[in-house]
């Protein structure tokens, strides 16, 4: 049975679990594992939610500039599993378009059929919670042990795998991707009634309530050699009467007080199951490996039901967005907003419609307080969960696959440093630079503002126009004038200018409009809403500080 809910490629089998091919001699030879084959599963092809670790400088980077916290916080909704599944998909963004769209299309009957994908999930959670039980009563070290606990193990396992199949069988016409149709479809062809009974029934036998019948040969030194388990075959009545012929037998009976012999017989009778105990727990250590890599795929999908369920109630747009190919440079959205900031709020925040197709600069000025960097987390927040296979806080949001986003933001002064402000911002971007390649996008946000105009708006002109000539996408968040008035004057068609919006009173309305850049960031509205100063008291403050 085969996970298809993240990956297309993704190949697990429960039938290799269940050692099919185990069972299958167990059943034509009468034979308990005479030969076991191992068959290792290939979970490299698998590309699960951990086949990549974050990278440990630009993941905490982007975290803190976009404040990923939140949105994992609200994913997660007190589950540590759940914030984990989020924060790996997050950071593990897919480069394929088809891969999105793919995901997105599971995601679309999740948030149809909610129900049914908790109840999906409970059965794999419980699956696991059998394996921990027995885990936590049974001993490993001697193999009547380990086969104990392994096929009261696999029992548990079954029973799970039976109601996933009935699941399955009620609900499969009722979803539509192409994730959960073939899922559904390999629950229902790979584990038909015939094949479990067979399974519970070769469990019964390894149970071995009528003893071990096995077989060795003689060693060297007179020590047994290739202990064979074998199968007890059912006697017929008149084999069972006391008088009954079975044909000639040797046998011996230990007397109760013989502890050695006991203990050599026990030795004998672990040897002989040694072999069937290993493939046995082998089989319950895959089975489970599936159940724990169904529930990581689906605690994806159970984290993006918690957070739509979230942006619902607050009453945020949200769509699915349309990922347009690498090569393509398109940014078209309609509403989007910054969703961690709507967490925070809990109540619905501003939009912006921004239009950038054929644009690999955009740069934003404007006024103090105006939406800039709002805008500009937002922007990068729909990136990240489009390139996750997620929805987006939109109304409609279209923009080009990265190969990579990477964040620059303005750092406050604290201990830490090591060095001044520009050197550390100097460092960061070096930083950036080794890791950065083509197709990528990078945010800034007050980038180079630690020095003075002039020398901050050349050290970012020489860097964005490096970053454009290697193909890569930047929004750039500026109070910087002579740096945006210099792209300005440049008149290219491959810029955009975004200018936040400040009405004559000297309001903010957080909305993001096409213009010039403005020598002035109207400090003065800051000065006044913070202090409720007026004019004459801004040139007194202004006079003290000559």
């Amino acid at each position: 049975m085969r996970v298809f809910l993240l990956h297309r490629d993704q190949d697990f089998r429960v039938k290799s679990g269940l050692r099919d091919e185990v069972f299958q001699a167990m059943h034509s030879s009468n034979l308990f594992a005479v030969e076991y084959t191992k068959r290792n599963l290939d979970l490299e092809r698998q590309r699960n939610l951990e086949s990549r670790a974050p990278r440990p400088g630009s993941d905490e980077v982007l975290t803190q500039d976009l404040e990923l916290e939140t949105l994992w916080r609200a994913m997660a909704a007190g589950d540590e599993f759940l914030f984990e599944a989020g924060r790996r998909a997050l950071l593990s963004s897919l480069s394929d378009s088809e891969a999105i769209l793919y995901r997105q299309q599971v995601l679309a009957d999740c948030l149809e059929h909610p129900e049914i994908v908790r109840q999906l999930y409970a059965l794999a959670l419980e699956a696991l919670d059998a394996d921990r039980t027995f885990g936590s009563l049974w001993s490993t070290d001697r193999p009547d042990w380990v086969l104990s606990r392994s096929v009261n193990v696999l029992k548990l396992h079954v029973d799970v795998l039976k109601r996933l199949r009935q699941v399955a069988e009620e609900h499969a016409g009722s979803f539509r991707s192409e994730g959960f149709t073939r899922f559904f479809a390999m629950l229902r062809e790979e584990l038909p009634d015939e094949y479990l009974q067979a399974v519970e029934q070769h469990l019964r036998q390894l149970e071995f309530k009528r003893g071990v019948l096995a077989s060795a040969g003689l060693g060297k030194g007179f020590k047994g050699r290739g202990y064979t388990v074998r199968a007890m075959r059912a006697h017929s009545w008149r084999q069972r009467l006391p008088f009954g012929s079975r044909g000639e037998s040797y046998s011996f009976q230990l007397h109760p007080r013989d502890e050695i012999g006991f203990k050599a017989l026990d030795d004998i009778r672990g040897r002989s199951i040694n072999q069937v105990a290993n493939a046995v727990a082998q089989s319950a250590d895959h089975v489970k490996s599936f159940f724990a890599l169904l529930r990581v795929e689906l605690a994806f999908y159970l984290g993006c039901l918690n957070l739509h369920a979230r942006l619902t109630d607050i009453g945020e747009p949200i769509c699915f967005p349309d990922p347009a190919p690498p090569g393509e440079v398109t940014l078209t959205t309609e509403g989007v907003c910054d969703v961690s900031l709507a967490l925070h709020l809990e109540e619905r925040t501003v939009g912006n419609d921004i239009h950038a197709d054929r644009r690999s600069l955009v740069v934003i000025t404007g006024a103090n307080q105006g939406g800039k960097s709002t805008l500009l987390r937002g922007l990068g927040l729909a990136q990240l969960m489009m390139q996750a296979g997620m929805f987006v806080a939109a109304r409609s949001f279209r923009a080009n696959v990265c190969t990579g986003i990477f964040t620059h933001y303005r750092r406050e002064e604290d201990v830490t440093m090591e060095s001044g402000k520009l050197d550390e911002e100097l460092r960061r971007m070096s930083d950036i630079a080794e890791e950065i390649r083509r197709g990528a996008l990078l945010l800034c946000n007050e980038s180079f503002a630690s020095t003075n105009e002039r020398e901050g708006s050349e050290i970012a002109r020489q860097i964005v126009r490096a970053m454009l000539n290697k193909r890569i996408k930047i929004l750039f968040v500026t109070h910087m004038y002579d740096l945006a008035r210099g792209f300005y004057a440049e008149g290219l068609e491959t810029t955009l200018f975004l200018r936040a919006e400040r009405r004559i009173d000297g309001s903010r309305t957080f909305r993001l409009l096409e213009g010039e850049p403005l020598p002035t960031s109207y400090g003065e509205d800051s000065y006044r809403r913070i202090f409720n100063a007026g004019k004459t008291e801004i040139a007194v403050a202004a006079e003290t500080k000559r």
